[in-house]
């Protein structure tokens, strides 16, 4: 029996880092926005390059297992170096891998530009194929199931999952992504009906229900069933909603941000690790944000995923309020 079992992507990142990228500020009819730029028919330089594991179905089970929770993941991982490659490090990191093998893996490039403003390339490889035969189904005995977001043959598999885990009793928690939501947001708010814990960020939450207040968006999405519901806000904190009650916390001062890839995965894990682990929500919240911060600190996703031991340390050091107040 597993504490859990997570769905969703897995890819090697490659972080490229040079010093001649800038930003643009461009308006147009979907209003201001940002571009990455680099100079045109140049060759530049690669300043730092790093390899690291990705992918928000692999983040949040190493992030789990890192937490001591028996673990195992299904997804779809290439025939390919790269795939013996993630599959080495699952291992390593006491995962159980219950998925399917495909053609090609998953690839991200993360280019830098000023700070953490960062843009990515993702290839998906077979990481939307996964069919649910693939699984192994006589495996999937566990408490909880942590979804994240899949496209095409592998999202209908998750939903034929979820289907089987919510007849079973398991209980469910999903973290979206803005992909999910803005190309199959019918099949997406089928899966939060079957949540008991929903993690969004502010524009995920704000392409469901509007652009509201945190709490007013809260209100919205509990009509579809969760009764635990979290919606970050980066610089901004988190707000969340649980029994009744509304509950805020914000990022640590000063803290230097090096890359925001993962935060959110980290943040939605540590958060269900949290409620998991039987934890009073305060102390869960206090959990996701410091595992959160951990990341952003560093370059990759997962590289820098605390321990149990390290995270209770942290949390218990960790002198910040949270705020709570009646809904």
């Amino acid at each position: 029996m597993y504490d859990v079992i997570t769905i969703g992507s897995n890819t090697i990142d490659l972080f490229v880092h040079t010093d001649q990228s800038g930003i643009i500020d461009f308006q147009s009819n979907k209003g201001r926005e940002q571009f990455i730029s680099y100079p045109v028919g140049t060759k530049m330089l690669i300043n730092k390059l790093l390899h690291n594991f990705g992918g928000n179905g692999a983040n949040s089970a190493v992030a789990f297992s890192r937490l001591g929770l028996k673990t195992g993941y299904i997804g779809k991982v290439g025939a390919d170096e790269n795939g013996r490659i993630i599959l080495s490090h699952l291992k390593k990191e006491k995962i159980d891998f219950l998925g399917g093998r495909g053609y090609e893996s998953g690839f991200s490039i993360i280019l830098d530009a000023f700070e953490e403003d960062r843009t990515i390339l993702v290839y998906k490889g077979c990481n939307n194929d996964l069919k649910l035969k693939e699984v192994k189904k006589a495996k999937l005995k566990t408490k909880w199931l942590y979804l994240s977001s899949m496209l095409g043959e592998s999202l209908t598999t998750m939903q034929q999952i979820a289907e089987y885990a919510k007849k079973n009793k398991v209980k469910i928690a999903f973290n979206p992504s803005i992909t999910i939501l803005e190309n199959e947001a019918k099949k997406a708010i089928n899966l939060i009906r079957y949540s008991d814990v929903l993690v969004l960020n502010k524009e995920e939450a704000e392409c469901l229900v509007g652009n509201n207040s945190p709490e007013m968006n809260i209100k919205e999405l509990l009509v579809y069933g969760p009764k635990i519901i979290a919606i970050t806000d980066g610089k901004h904190g988190a707000v969340a909603y649980k029994d009744g009650y509304y509950y805020k916390i914000m990022p640590s001062k000063g803290l230097k941000i090096v890359e925001t890839t993962g935060a959110g995965d980290a943040f939605a894990s540590t958060l269900t690790a949290g409620i998991m682990l039987g934890k009073p929500f305060e102390f869960c919240l206090k959990m996701a944000i410091n595992n959160s911060e951990a990341v952003i600190t560093h370059h990759g996703a997962q590289r820098l995923l605390l321990s149990r031991k390290k995270l209770f340390e942290t949390v218990n050091k960790d002198k910040r309020a949270v705020e709570k107040r009646k809904a």
